[in-house]
């Protein structure tokens, strides 16, 4: 294998000058520039990240821990990150938390342990309680709703202005009964709360009720609860012309249940969801849905989190980014 001193000798320079080349170094003459590299393709060298890694201190890995790999919006994000991650020379670790507490804390402290260069933290499971655990010396961005005023950079989704946008979408469709298929309510900000928070306000605007039989609550956020809850809702005789659902998940599992019930789908009932799979697209009939940018989320974090390890690790100044949507209008409510 040629080495950097092979290099520098076919190029006619210094191994400091082949260093400055390959790191980029702006004071490097162009034709100088252009030997080297020369010189390298020749002699086939290639640079040995792991090692010039470890004289920085670096792995060149971010880790990204998310509840449930198998989701299509989690397939989503991770292949946004590893886009975002690779246009700043980084790879990414994905790890599964299964949206438990215990688990995203133990990723908190694989990334301590140096496993990672920093970690993007889809959290779930923790809450407002677990600000503390998120005050640490290593580069840590959190993704999603349940942190709020921690010490980390925090992404998250334009959760109740896109949920309001959504259900005003069923109103401006004529809808006048509006249901919403959502997962457990707390008093905890999370996706559920604080969607189900902009449904009830844009119910609010139009002058309509919020009838509390019109919550779907579901035990998970699954195709399988969310068609359960849709069917018992039809079984009892609950008359609704829309539905909001919190996800897209939930919503392909909601048209699965109005379809079985022969409840046509948007002439007798429209259905809207959120976060514009791609799967959604292809659905009979193609769902309307939130779309919020994943690639700009992704972007955004990463960004964040290679500021952070530049810097080497939390600085005085935290940021809040919620990105922008838009809404797609498909063939499930009548586009």
């Amino acid at each position: 294998m040629a080495t950097i001193q092979d290099v520098a000798k076919a190029a006619g320079v210094s191994a400091m000058t082949v260093s400055n080349v390959m790191n980029g170094h702006p004071n490097v003459r162009a034709a100088t520039r252009e030997r080297v590299l020369e010189a390298m393709d020749r002699l086939g060298y290639r640079v040995n990240v792991a090692a010039r890694n470890l004289r920085k201190g670096r792995t060149g890995t971010i880790g990204l821990a998310v509840p449930e790999i198998n989701r299509p919006y989690y397939g989503r994000l991770a292949a946004s990150i590893i886009a975002a991650a690779a246009g700043h020379g980084l790879r990414v670790s994905i790890e599964q938390t299964g949206a438990r507490r215990e688990s995203e804390l133990a990723a908190l402290s694989l990334s301590r342990n140096r496993l990672y260069d920093g970690l993007i933290l889809s959290t779930v499971g923790m809450g407002p309680a677990d600000v503390g655990a998120l005050d640490v010396d290593h580069p840590v961005v959190i993704l999603g709703e349940r942190i709020f005023g921690g010490p980390v950079d925090h992404v998250a989704m334009p959760n109740e202005a896109a949920s309001e946008a959504a259900t005003r979408h069923l109103v401006e469709r004529g809808c006048r009964r509006i249901a919403i298929v959502c997962g457990r309510l707390g008093a905890e900000a999370d996706v559920s709360s604080l969607r189900h928070a902009g449904y009830l306000r844009a119910l609010a605007a139009a002058g309509l009720p919020a009838d509390p039989e019109l919550v779907v609550t579901a035990e998970s956020l699954t195709m399988q609860e969310a068609a359960r809850g849709i069917r018992e809702r039809m079984a009892r005789g609950l008359g609704f012309d829309g539905v909001f659902c919190v996800t897209d998940t939930v919503a392909m599992g909601a048209l699965r249940a109005l379809a079985d019930g022969g409840i046509r789908v948007p002439e007798r009932v429209k259905v809207i969801g959120f976060d514009n799979v791609d799967e959604s697209a292809y659905l009979v009939p193609s769902l309307s849905t939130v779309d919020p940018d994943h690639d700009l989320m992704a972007e955004r974090a990463v960004a964040l989190l290679a500021a952070r390890m530049d810097r080497g690790g939390p600085g005085p100044e935290r940021e809040e980014f919620a990105g922008p949507f838009r809404l797609v209008v498909r063939e499930s409510t009548g586009g």
